[in-house]
């Protein structure tokens, strides 16, 4: 039986553009994918980046609900660390009032993150690249340069209101579930309703990129987990391992459920293909660079950018695990990550400099997948 496919959308500039043609290619983006079969459309979270418009996923989800009809709607990921679970539980439980039934509420650790990497050693273990029954394994990248930076500690103190100190991610799962499921109460008496919110038709995911926190907080709990190979495709075996060797049973699920991203470009023939991925690794030099994304650069600005050896490696794991070619290959692609992976759904995520490229691509790919 073949897996379900859905989307991750960042809602990415590009180069020359605005945030208006951003926020309005993904409006079409959506209803396009509603038509060519995709299970779940998903945006991410990302702040004070010049690249990326999509900053408030529940904003931005209510315009995308009213764009389209059944198309399931989600956060990839709301993030944790800079929303009390009262704000998201307001925020997805007016999305599910207007529209009912059709929303996933995507946590992930984010300022916790943050934190606990600045409790860690400076030196992190490097695993090496290896191939697992055809898939790979890229070697390991380090985010701590990148969280350990002056500029991310002034993106923290944007994000967080003065002293204020993030829950855990479990801690902020609990008060989720249990503002959902209402009322919340201090033992003394005292109860609180979140309105709206309380008895919302919401279905909670935990993303994470390793086998750390966030998949051993999804499997306790019995919730459904989403695994990063686009972000860190070195962990993602990992993740999967610890979430299911954590998992215990819940009212949600029964059994472990396994959601897996990849980057994938698809065009008619492998050279268009290959063509449209040109701006792929100067867009991640950017993000591994700890600047920020940038807007999506043309094809020409990408050829120009003359790069170093130690600008290539660190985009390297990126560019190898990224799936270009056709339909065809690129489904191959896939079916090895599900199969390596365990994957009950992949999600897919395509950035191209046009906004026809990008479009064509997701439909390619579904027409393929589903025959």
């Amino acid at each position: 039986m073949t897996v379900p496919l859905s989307i991750l959308d960042l809602a990415p500039l590009v180069a020359g553009g605005t945030v208006g043609d951003a926020l309005r290619r993904t409006l079409d983006l959506a209803r396009q994918a509603e038509q060519f079969g995709y299970h779940r459309y998903w945006v991410a979270e990302h702040h004070l980046t010049p690249g990326v418009a999509s900053s408030q996923p529940a904003l931005l989800l209510g315009q995308i609900a009213a764009a389209t009809e059944r198309i399931r709607l989600g956060s990839g990921a709301v993030q944790t660390g800079f929303l009390t679970p009262l704000g998201a539980v307001e925020q997805f439980g007016l999305l599910d009032a207007l529209y009912p039934g059709r929303f996933d509420l995507g946590l992930g650790r984010s300022a916790q993150r943050r934190k606990s990497i600045l409790a860690e050693p400076a030196e992190v273990e490097v695993t090496e690249a290896r191939v697992v029954d055809g898939l790979l394994i890229p070697q390991s990248f380090s985010f701590q340069p990148i969280l350990r930076s002056a500029r991310s500690a002034l993106f923290a103190k944007l994000l967080t209101q003065p002293n204020a100190e993030p829950a855990d991610l479990d801690s902020a799962v609990d008060d989720i579930q249990t503002l959902l499921a209402g009322p919340y109460t201090d033992g003394l008496g005292n109860e609180a309703r979140a309105v709206p919110g309380e008895g919302a038709d919401l279905q909670i995911w935990i993303l994470g990129s390793s086998g750390g926190e966030s998949a051993r907080v999804a499997g306790a709990r019995g919730l459904p987990f989403a695994a990063n190979y686009h972000v860190a495709p070195a962990r993602v075996l990992e993740a999967v391992e610890a979430y299911r060797a954590a998992f215990k049973p819940s009212a949600a699920l029964e059994a472990p459920r396994v959601m897996v991203s990849a980057d994938v470009i698809v065009a008619e023939d492998e050279e268009t293909a290959r063509r449209l991925a040109i701006p792929y690794a100067l867009w991640v030099r950017s993000v591994r660079t700890g600047a920020g994304a940038i807007p999506y650069p043309s094809p020409a600005e990408a050829e120009a950018f003359e790069w170093s050896d130690d600008d290539r490696k660190l985009v390297a794991d990126r560019l190898d695990t990224q799936f270009v070619g056709t339909a065809e290959t690129v489904a191959e692609r896939l079916e090895t990550l599900r199969r390596v992976t365990g994957a009950d759904e992949l999600l897919v995520t395509t950035m191209t400099f046009e906004h026809t490229d990008r479009v064509r691509s997701f439909e390619l790919l579904a027409k393929h997948w589903y025959g």
